[in-house]
C-alpha cells in the first residue's frame, strides 16, 4: 500500500540517492525491489489487530498445538493492500513456532486460520516454551520495505563484487536517511525478511527447488510474518522467526505449506 507518506519517502530517496551520485538505474531498481509491510508494537490506543503470546483459541476439532503461540492477528483489521499478500479477509491467523535455533524447513502446523464465528476454545498446550505473557499490539503502521543490502546485491548481480555490495549499502543508507523515526517493531506481516546469517526467503526457494519443485515460480514465495523476540524473554533474546509461504498457497489457505526459519544475531 503506497500511501502519501510512502510516496513522499520514495521521492525524497530519489533526491538523496541522486545527491550521492548513485546510478539512476540502481536507484529505480531499489525502489522496485521494495514491498509493502504492516508492523506492530506495544502501546497505543488503536484497535487490537494483533496480540503476542497467551494461550491459543482453536476450533474444537483442531489438533493440539505442538509449539507455543507467538501471535494472533485479526485479519479484518488489516487493510487489504497493506501487506501485498492475499490474506484472508476475516477471522484470526494464529502463528506458532518451533523455536529451535537454526531450524528451517516446512512447518505444516505453524499457522492456523480460524474463520470468524467458528466455535473455539482455549487450549492449554504443553510445549518447550510458553505460554508467553500476552502483549497487546495496538500500534500498527504500514510502509514499504526494501531488501537487506546483501540480499539486494545477490538478487541484482551474478556473483556481486565488493563495489556492488558497497553500492547496495549506500542505497540502504540513502533510504534510511530520509525515513524518519519509527518505533522498534515486534511483529510484522509481509515486508522483506530480516537477514541475520542466511536470507530465509532464499532458503525457502532453494529448498523447494531441491525437492523437485523447480518448475514453480521462485518469485511466488513471500514473507508471511516475522517475529523479533525481545529481551522480555531472555532465553530467546535476539532470536528472529520468519514464516514464509507461496502467494498461491496463501490465497488457497494452504497453511500446511508454510516454511519456517529461526535465526539469531
Amino acid at each position: 500500500m503506497i500511501d502519501d507518506w510512502n510516496t513522499d519517502r520514495v521521492r525524497r530517496f530519489r533526491a538523496e540517492a541522486a545527491s550521492r551520485v548513485l546510478p539512476a538505474e540502481e536507484i529505480e531498481e531499489w525502489i522496485r525491489a521494495a514491498v509493502p509491510g504492516t508492523f506492530f508494537t506495544q502501546g497505543g490506543d488503536g484497535p487490537l489487530a494483533a496480540r503476542m503470546g497467551g494461550e491459543p483459541v482453536l476450533p474444537e476439532d483442531a489438533p493440539e498445538p505442538r509449539h507455543p503461540l507467538i501471535a494472533r492477528v485479526d485479519c479484518a483489521l488489516i487493510p487489504r493492500s497493506a501487506t501485498g499478500l492475499p490474506l484472508p479477509p476475516e477471522g484470526d491467523l494464529l502463528f506458532f513456532a518451533d523455536l529451535e535455533l537454526g531450524l528451517h524447513g516446512p512447518m505444516n502446523d505453524a499457522v492456523c486460520h480460524v474463520p470468524a464465528g467458528t466455535p473455539a476454545t482455549v487450549r492449554h498446550a504443553e510445549t518447550a516454551y510458553g505460554p508467553f505473557v500476552p502483549q497487546d499490539m495496538r500500534t500498527m503502521w504500514h510502509h514499504v520495505s526494501p531488501p537487506m543490502p546483501e540480499s539486494f546485491a545477490e538478487a541484482r548481480w551474478d556473483e556481486p563484487d565488493d563495489e556492488e555490495y558497497e553500492l547496495a549499502e549506500e542505497l540502504q543508507s540513502a533510504w534510511t536517511h530520509v525515513g524518519g523515526s519509527w518505533p522498534t517493531w515486534t511483529f510484522a506481516l509481509g515486508a522483506h525478511p530480516v537477514v541475520l546469517n542466511d536470507d530465509p526467503l532464499l532458503l525457502a526457494r532453494d529448498d523447494a527447488a531441491e525437492t523437485g519443485d523447480a518448475a514453480a515460480d521462485p518469485d511466488d514465495w513471500a514473507v508471511l510474518a516475522t517475529w523479533r523476540c525481545g529481551e522480555q524473554i531472555p532465553e530467546l533474546d535476539s532470536r528472529v522467526v520468519t514464516w514464509m509461504i507461496r502467494r498461491q498457497d496463501l490465497a488457497s489457505l494452504r497453511f500446511d505449506r508454510v516454511y519456517g526459519h529461526v535465526d539469531r544475531a
